[in-house]
């Protein structure tokens, strides 16, 4: 929902891969691109896996992990659209699946019924995306209209290419 100030609001939801210590790059690049951002992560994905302190100075928000209790005002507004980067094997087949079992996952899947546009950066071992069930979450995900960037397996694959999720989202 674009705030007060004009800016449209992003989405940014982090899962737990060694590439995620690069999210800021993406912020950054959602930032002058004119997003307010507002940051969802796993919960193992705040155990080290990037600079959460750094990340919510960058932003001006706390990131989301966590359920809140009924009555708690919500701390982000609803999205524009939605970047999940990296993505991790386990959350797109959990997310294709209808699995809620965290706030990042249940956000997922609560947005994905909505037609807010949604791009993801797989980061994902080639031996794992050739598994039948990664194949057909994405299968499932594409239908729900998930657009995808190429898998990004680490190692000679060079830059994870942050800003490739923006340019998914196309002009929205």
């Amino acid at each position: 929902m674009t705030q007060p100030d004009g800016k449209p609001f992003l989405y940014v939801v982090v899962c737990a891969a060694g590439i995620a210590a690069g999210v800021s790059k993406l912020i950054t690049a959602a930032q002058e691109r004119d997003w307010a951002v507002g940051v969802f992560a796993t919960p193992t994905a705040l155990n080290g896996f990037f600079d959460t302190a750094a990340v919510e100075t960058q932003t001006g928000r706390p990131i989301r992990s966590a359920w809140r209790r009924p009555g708690d005002p919500r701390p982000f507004p609803d999205p524009d659209a939605v970047v999940v980067a990296p993505a991790t094997f386990n959350t797109v087949n959990k997310w294709a699946a209808g699995i809620a079992d965290t706030l990042a996952l249940g956000t997922l899947c609560e947005v994905s019924g909505q037609g807010v546009p949604i791009a993801v950066l797989p980061c994902v071992s080639d031996s794992l995306a050739a598994h039948p069930a990664y194949q057909d979450s994405l299968v499932r995900l594409r239908g729900m209209g998930v657009r995808f960037g190429e898998p990004y397996a680490g190692g000679e694959a060079g830059e994870f290419g942050w800003e490739r999720a923006l340019d998914l989202l196309g002009g929205t």
